[in-house]
C-alpha cells in the first residue's frame, strides 16, 4: 500500500505543477499535513475562463485514449431513490449542481507513468488556450456529441 501512495503522490504532484497558471482550471488540492492515499486527481474547470466544456474536455480526452471520468456525476440527489422522491432536490442544491458539471478526475495509478501525465497535461493546456475554436470546430461536425 505504501508504494501505492508514494505513486500517486508523485503522480499528484507532476500534475499539480504540469497544470498550474492554466486559468479556468483549479485542481483540487490535498492537504499535506494529513495522510492521503492521493487516489484521486480531480479538476475543476471553468468553462467562462476556458471557453471549452469539462463534457467536451472529457470526450476529446476519451478520444486520445485518457481515461478521465466526470467525478461523482450525477450528484447524489438525481439518483433513485432520491430522484424518484425528491424531484425538485436540484432547485435546492445549486452549488451541488454547478460543481458536478466542473468537475472531472484524471488518472493517476501504477498503470500511468510520468509522461503519460504531461502529454495529459500538454493536451489539456491546449484545449484550454484553445478553447473557443475548439467548441466551435466540434460544434460544425456533422453527428451527436
Amino acid at each position: 500500500m505504501a508504494e501505492f501512495i508514494v505513486i500517486n503522490r508523485d503522480h499528484y504532484k507532476r500534475y499539480l505543477r504540469a497544470l498550474k497558471d492554466i486559468p479556468g482550471i483549479e485542481m483540487i488540492r490535498y492537504d499535506e499535513d494529513e495522510r492521503n492515499n492521493y487516489q484521486y486527481i480531480v479538476l475543476e474547470i471553468d468553462e467562462t475562463a476556458t471557453h471549452i466544456s469539462r463534457d467536451l474536455i472529457s470526450s476529446i480526452l476519451h478520444a486520445e485514449n485518457v481515461l478521465v471520468r466526470r467525478y461523482f456525476y450525477p450528484g447524489c440527489h438525481q439518483m433513485e431513490p432520491y430522484r424518484s422522491n425528491f424531484p425538485h432536490a436540484g432547485l435546492l442544491l445549486p452549488e451541488t449542481e454547478k460543481l458536478a458539471q466542473r468537475v472531472l478526475s484524471l488518472p493517476t495509478g501504477t498503470a500511468i507513468e510520468g509522461e503519460d501525465i504531461d502529454l495529459i497535461c500538454d493536451l489539456i493546456r491546449f484545449l484550454t488556450e484553445n478553447g473557443a475554436v475548439v467548441s466551435e470546430k466540434i460544434s460544425t461536425l456533422p453527428g451527436d456529441r
